[in-house]
């Protein structure tokens, strides 16, 4: 097969020289053969890019200045232009990644002109200034301005879809983006470059440079840079906030996960597997929100540890532009290592292996089979550290009280999962679990609601109008008071 090389970087509106000869191949989790490449970004790149940045969102004219409507208009032409390339974006991904195609139709093309539209709506629909009258007399006007230029790294695993949860609402609040995408996932990011020319999103708007965890460290300390949007391991994390917190820059983290997902004593799961498979091993386990802590209650719990079992041992297995694989490779070598040291302490550690433990008949490609473990403590290693694979622990609980008290156990808080023959029960359930967000027979990221972690999992919230709020900052203006009042 050719290669897809790109020889320039997305800075300033169009394609310009890198800094250095360096660049980043891209490879198939799949077949482990090269893809293409791409420029590897140095710190000059992230200057020039910031600098673009500045200018375009500094201007008199510039794209902060553009009324609300003006900027729903581009962004639609840009979504446009994302859903003609949704077929190729998907696929660039599942190459990349090993993500399922089915899984990347949704996530990688669906997802961000959705989103685009959404966040286009809702800035030309919602007033940016509220004028309040005074306790005092008078009255006061709170202004909505956008924040500036945002710094914008995203992780492999979802890449398009987690990209346009930050600049979706950025750009419709008026910011300009400098964006740091994973160098595990690279050529999809390029053709969406190509699609915000075809858009004519205005010079220095948005802005890719590609690299790796230096590159991403130098862009959020950047004196250009106004706001920071990162998703990712915690431990980056909290060495991102670290940095913000010393310069005082507005910084959002969605982090790591190990959410529960509770299986109450009165559920039926084989009535809603299709769904529960969603919330615990979709894009084969590499998503942060799974619920990968599997709590039964001990009156049914071989019932329900032969049920998930049975759902992960009857998983497709395969090349991940197979539309019929439902599990498909992790994205790196180092990546399936990782998973497997961790397969090997729930061994270690007294867990059950009931199904998968070992890598699938295949000559190639990055694959790890579907993992369960039952007689599972959450003290185990695999109850409270994040995997990243298609691995699950089954953990008994007596009662319910002790089930949400084992859910809450954790670092982390970001999602979860209530399942039951009963919605009104697990929405009273889902309430007691300490997270983010949490789904009753279902787990769905509606761009509706804002979403977002709490402990390890992060702080901030994306979607919703929330995350357009996380792009804005406000300004009082104290009017005239002898004016106001004598009008």
């Amino acid at each position: 097969m050719s290669t897809i090389d790109y020889p320039h970087l997305y800075i300033g509106g169009g394609w310009t020289s890198p800094s250095s000869s360096a660049t980043i191949t891209a490879v198939s989790a799949s077949t482990e053969e090269v893809l293409g490449s791409v420029p590897e970004g140095t710190d000059a790149d992230i200057d020039r890019a910031v600098d673009a940045a500045r200018r375009a969102f500094d201007a008199p004219d510039g794209w902060s200045r553009r009324s609300p409507q003006e900027r729903a208009e581009v962004l639609e032409r840009f979504a446009v232009a994302l859903e003609a390339r949704g077929g190729e974006t998907a696929r660039r991904v599942s190459m990349q990644n090993g993500m399922p195609l089915a899984v990347a139709g949704q996530f990688e093309a669906f997802f961000p002109p959705a989103l685009l539209r959404y966040y286009g709506g809702l800035v030309a629909t919602t007033p940016g200034e509220e004028e309040r009258p005074g306790m005092l007399g008078g009255a006061s006007l709170v202004i909505k301005e956008p924040i500036g230029v945002v710094g914008a790294i995203v992780p492999w695993n979802v890449p398009q879809g987690i990209t346009f949860l930050k600049i979706a609402p950025a750009l419709a609040a008026g910011c300009s983006v400098v964006l740091k995408p994973a160098p595990e996932t690279v050529l999809d990011a390029f053709l969406m470059a190509e699609a915000a020319i075809e858009a004519g999103l205005p010079e220095g708007v948005l802005n890719i440079v590609p690299g790796g965890r230096e590159l991403g460290a130098y862009l959020v300390a950047h004196p250009g840079v106004d706001k920071v949007s990162f998703t990712g391991s915690t431990a980056a994390g909290r060495a991102i906030a670290e940095t913000c917190g010393r310069l005082l820059r507005p910084v959002t983290l969605e982090l790591g996960g190990k959410s529960a997902a509770i299986v109450l004593d009165d559920a039926d799961l084989s009535s809603t597997i299709e769904s529960f498979f969603a919330s615990t091993l979709l894009n084969n386990g590499q998503i942060c929100w799974l619920g990968t802590r599997v709590l039964a209650p001990q009156s049914r719990y071989q019932e329900i540890v032969d049920t998930v079992t049975g759902l992960a041992s009857s998983l497709v297995i395969g090349d991940s532009l197979d539309p019929a694989t439902q599990m498909g490779p992790l994205v790196s070598a180092r990546q399936r290592d990782r998973v497997e040291s961790y397969i090997a302490k729930g061994k270690g550690e007294g867990a059950r292996l009931t199904t998968g433990g070992g890598r699938p008949d295949r000559d190639k490609g990055w694959f790890v089979q579907p993992t369960v473990f039952a007689d599972v403590d959450n003290n185990h290693t695999i109850a409270q550290e994040e995997i990243f694979g298609p691995v699950l622990s089954v953990i008994p609980y007596r009662d319910e009280d002790e089930a949400v008290a084992i859910a809450n156990d954790s670092d982390y808080g970001l999602g979860g999962s209530v399942w039951t023959a009963d919605p009104d029960r697990g929405a009273a359930v889902a309430r007691r679990v300490r997270t983010g967000t949490i789904g009753v027979n279902a787990y769905v990221n509606d761009p509706s609601v804002p979403f977002g972690g709490i402990k390890a999992s992060g702080m901030g919230r994306e979607l919703g109008p929330e995350a357009l709020g996380a792009f804005q900052v406000l300004k009082t203006v104290y009017l005239d008071v002898s004016r106001r009042t004598s009008a």
